[in-house]
C-alpha cells in the first residue's frame, strides 16, 4: 500500500516536529516511544512496566518521579488502543522546563504519523527524539538520474536518501580524430551514425528501466559537455519520460562521480518538483481571477463564507500565515464573538478584554474562551466541506504573490457563490 503525503500533512508534521524539538527537560526526564505497525500492545506495555521498575533506581527523587509519571501517562494512553494503527504510533511525555531551568510541567503528545514507521524505539533523555519523525519529511519519491557523455552513460535511481547505480553502458563511439586512410567526411558520417546508434541504445535502456518504476516522479539528466543536450532534444526517450525531465545539469564527470555531483545538487532540484506543483496550483487560481470566471476568491471572510457553502474545491493557504482565530465570550450572557488577529497581538488582546464590559449585557467582562491557529480553523472548515487543502511555500514568485497580494488565503471554487449571479 502506498501513502501519499499531502502538503497539509507535511505542514502539520513539520509544525509538530519543530515544536517538540524545542522542548527541554532535566537529565533523562523526557520519554520518546516509537511503536511500529504490527507490534503487540501487550509487548509494549510489558516493556513500559520494566522501564518503570528500572526508574526506581534513579537517585534523584524529582527525576525518578518525573520519569515514572511520564511512563505512566504513556501506558495509560496506549491501553486505549486495541492494536497499533497501520501507520504506527509515536508518544512523547515528560516534564518540560524553560531553557533547562525553572518550574517544570508534565506534557504529553501522541502522534499518528502520516506514513508507516519502521522503528521500535524507547528513549529517556533531556530532549524528545524527533529525528525519526523528521525522516518522514524527507523526499520518499523515486527519481531517475541519467548521466551521459560521448563515452558512456550511467543510470541511477534516488529514493529518499537511498541512491542506487543501476546500470552503465559504453558508447563505442570513436574519438574525434580520424584514423589514417579515410577521408574526413567519411569518418564524420561514420561517427555520426555511431552517435545515433548510441543515443538509441541510451534511450532504450532508459525506457526499459525507468518506465518499470511505479510512480516515477521525475528525471534528472547530467553530464559533461553538450552530449546531454543533443540527446535530450531528440525523441530517444518515451514521451512520458521526456515530460518528467526537471533539470539538465553540467557535471565534470560521468559514472559514479557524475552521479555524486548530481546528488550534491539534488536537494535544490527535488524541491523544484513541489515548487512546480505549487506554481501550477497558483497559476490555476490566477487564471480564474484574471478571467473573472467567478470560480476563485480570496481574503479570509470571502473564503470562510465559501467554505461554509461547500463551494471550495481547493483551499490555498500560505505556510507563513501567522494569525489566530480568537473566540470571546461573556460569563453572564450568551454573547460570543470571533476575531482574527496576529499571534503577537494576542497577549495584548487578552489583557484588554479582561477589563472590557460585555457589549450585550454590560454586567460582566468578556474573556478569551478559545484560541485556534487560523490555518487549523480554516482547514477544519475545509475538511467538513470535503475541500482539498494546499499549503503553499513562499519560495516561488507565485507563493509570495499569494501571501502579499491575496492575504495568504485563497480558494479555487467548485461553483459560483450566490452573490456572484
Amino acid at each position: 500500500m502506498s501513502y501519499k503525503q499531502t502538503s497539509l500533512q507535511r505542514f502539520r508534521l513539520k509544525r509538530i516536529v519543530d515544536n517538540l524539538a524545542s522542548k527541554e527537560g532535566r537529565g533523562t526526564e523526557l520519554v520518546s516511544l516509537y511503536v511500529p505497525p504490527g507490534r503487540q500492545i501487550s509487548d509494549v506495555l510489558a516493556m513500559l512496566r520494566q522501564e518503570y521498575g528500572t526508574a526506581t533506581n534513579i537517585k534523584s527523587d524529582t527525576t525518578r518521579k518525573n520519569v515514572q509519571d511520564a511512563i505512566t501517562r504513556v501506558s495509560h494512553r496506549i491501553k486505549l488502543f486495541k492494536k497499533v494503527p497501520e501507520k504506527g504510533l509515536v508518544f512523547f511525555s515528560g516534564a518540560i522546563t524553560q531553557n533547562g531551568v525553572g518550574s517544570e510541567r508534565l506534557e504529553f503528545y501522541v502522534i499518528t504519523p502520516p506514513e508507516p514507521i519502521n522503528i521500535y524505539l524507547y528513549r529517556c533523555d533531556a530532549r524528545f527524539h524527533t529525528e525519526h519523525l523528521k525522516e518522514l519529511l524527507r523526499e520518499k519519491k523515486t527519481y531517475g538520474i541519467l548521466i551521459i557523455d560521448s563515452s558512456a552513460t550511467t543510470y541511477a535511481t534516488l529514493q529518499g536518501s537511498r541512491l542506487e547505480i543501476v546500470q552503465e553502458i559504453t558508447s563505442g563511439i570513436p574519438g574525434k580524430h580520424r584514423a589514417g586512410g579515410q577521408s574526413a567526411a567519411r569518418f564524420q558520417r561514420l561517427r555520426e551514425a555511431k552517435v545515433q546508434e548510441y543515443f538509441k541504445r541510451v534511450g532504450k535502456h532508459a525506457n526499459d528501466l525507468f518506465m518499470q518504476i511505479p510512480n516515477l516522479e521525475s528525471i534528472i539528466i547530467g553530464g559533461p559537455g553538450p552530449t546531454k543536450q543533443d540527446f535530450e532534444k531528440e525523441n530517444y526517450l518515451h514521451y512520458t519520460l521526456k515530460e518528467k525531465i526537471i533539470a539538465t545539469i553540467d557535471t565534470a564527470y560521468v559514472g559514479d562521480q557524475g552521479v555524486k555531483e548530481v546528488m550534491k545538487q539534488s536537494p535544490k532540484l527535488l524541491r523544484r518538483v513541489r515548487y512546480v506543483e505549487e506554481k501550477r496550483i497558483i497559476q490555476k487560481f490566477l487564471y480564474e481571477i484574471a478571467h473573472d470566471t467567478g470560480l476563485a476568491t480570496y481574503g479570509e471572510n470571502e473564503v470562510r463564507q465559501s467554505l461554509k457553502m461547500g463551494a471550495v474545491k481547493t483551499l490555498l493557504l500560505s505556510e507563513d500565515l501567522d494569525a489566530v482565530r480568537v473566540t470571546l465570550r461573556c460569563n453572564a450572557c450568551d454573547y460570543i464573538k470571533q476575531e482574527t488577529m496576529k499571534q503577537q497581538t494576542l497577549l495584548n488582546s487578552e489583557k484588554s478584554t479582561n477589563v472590557q464590559p460585555c457589549p450585550k449585557c454590560t454586567e460582566s467582562t468578556i474573556y478569551v474562551a478559545e484560541v485556534k491557529d487560523l490555518i487549523d480553523s480554516l482547514v477544519e472548515l475545509a475538511e467538513q466541506a470535503g475541500s482539498d487543502v494546499e499549503i503553499i511555500s513562499t519560495e516561488t514568485e507565485e507563493g509570495v504573490m499569494l501571501k502579499e497580494s491575496f492575504g495568504s488565503i485563497a480558494a479555487i471554487l467548485r461553483f459560483k457563490s450566490a452573490d456572484q449571479y
